[in-house]
């Protein structure tokens, strides 16, 4: 099989992830017009990859009404690293049954009906993304006539709610956790001097309640003097407030990964190749390849059911089990 420019030769293990479309969604690209060769998409359809024969374009699609296109790098990657870019729901705090959770109870507000559960073919629709994004698709299945902006606004009610009863010792039990072999992972990277970035879609407000509670759970101290850099999806637009952009170009799009490379940690573009992100879920290994980095999936996330293992460079059960990839030895 020919390689596909971004991706390579396809493992045959991982041939079927993949599903070849005629089209592109939007009706832009079509195959065999243009140059086209192949239209590809993961079993999740969030994003499409429309392949030429010398480079590989990704459609990624939005619920929200604002899609875009980018190129997809080669996820190159030669160990030693020299930075580590590390998701935080799912790969670095096992937080996401709680997010989840808070998706559930806004969508039974918004339905009228305590008793509403979400069923498990909605789990990758309900995780990786970002809020409107998770609200917009149980909108679309379970209560159309609503807004996004309802949603959003039972979302907020209930998350401060519940955040505020986890601090207080009354809330929802071992709501955030930090991932297995956590702290030793992320001190034997101290100890190899390479630098760590931490990278969330999560708004602030849900984020640092989060890291704090996990770094308390470790005794590491304050993490913002033990990470080199700490990125989320900012602050929510609220009435009265500022809000800062971060809900139309959270994952899958590329730059909550390349602003804390480039930005946050100064990797120099031809330093990419010593850079690797982690991730649990089918949004972030798409954000990290699309920023023009490798990606190590990290289990027990919606990688697999999504269809994004042709993307990654390697795949771990564990932190530990990715600490010799890293590394390189």
């Amino acid at each position: 099989m020919e390689p596909i420019p971004g991706i390579g030769v396809m493992a045959e293990e991982y041939r079927e992830d993949f599903l070849d479309l005629n089209c592109t969604s939007d009706g832009a690209w079509k195959v065999g017009i243009e140059g086209v060769q192949r239209i590809l998409t993961p079993l999740d359809r969030k994003v499409e990859f429309i392949c030429f024969k010398d480079k590989t374009l990704t459609l990624v699609k939005s619920g929200m009404g604002h899609p875009a296109i980018y190129p997809l790098p080669e996820g190159r990657f030669e160990p030693p690293a020299k930075a580590v870019l590390m998701d935080l729901d799912g790969t670095s705090v096992v937080s996401e049954e709680f997010w989840i959770w808070i998706i559930e109870q806004s969508t039974a507000r918004l339905l009228g009906n305590p008793q509403f559960t979400l069923e498990e073919a909605d789990l990758p629709h309900v995780s990786g993304h970002s809020v409107s994004e998770h609200l917009r698709y149980c909108i679309d299945k379970y209560c159309p006539g609503k807004t996004v902006e309802e949603g959003r606004k039972y979302y907020f009610d209930i998350t401060h709610f519940e955040l505020n009863e986890i601090l207080e010792g009354r809330g929802k039990q071992n709501a955030f956790k930090p991932a297995p072999g956590l702290k030793e992972f992320l001190l034997e990277l101290k100890g190899h001097g390479v630098k760590i970035g931490l990278v969330t879609s999560g708004l602030y407000e849900k984020a640092w309640p989060e890291i704090v509670s996990a770094f308390r759970t470790m005794g590491l101290g304050n993490p913002l003097e033990f990470y080199d850099a700490i990125i989320s999806a900012g602050f929510s637009i609220k009435k009265g407030q500022v809000g800062t952009l971060g809900e139309l170009e959270a994952k899958p799009h590329p730059w909550l990964y390349a602003e804390i490379a480039r930005v946050g940690l100064g990797i120099e573009p031809s330093l990419r190749h010593r850079t690797i992100g982690l991730e649990d879920s089918s949004a972030g290994v798409v954000s990290i390849r699309l920023a023009g980095f490798g990606a190590i999936g990290i289990g027990g996330g919606n990688i697999t059911q999504s269809g994004v293992r042709p993307l990654l460079f390697a795949e771990c059960a564990s932190l530990a089990e990715a600490l010799p990839t890293i590394l390189g030895h």
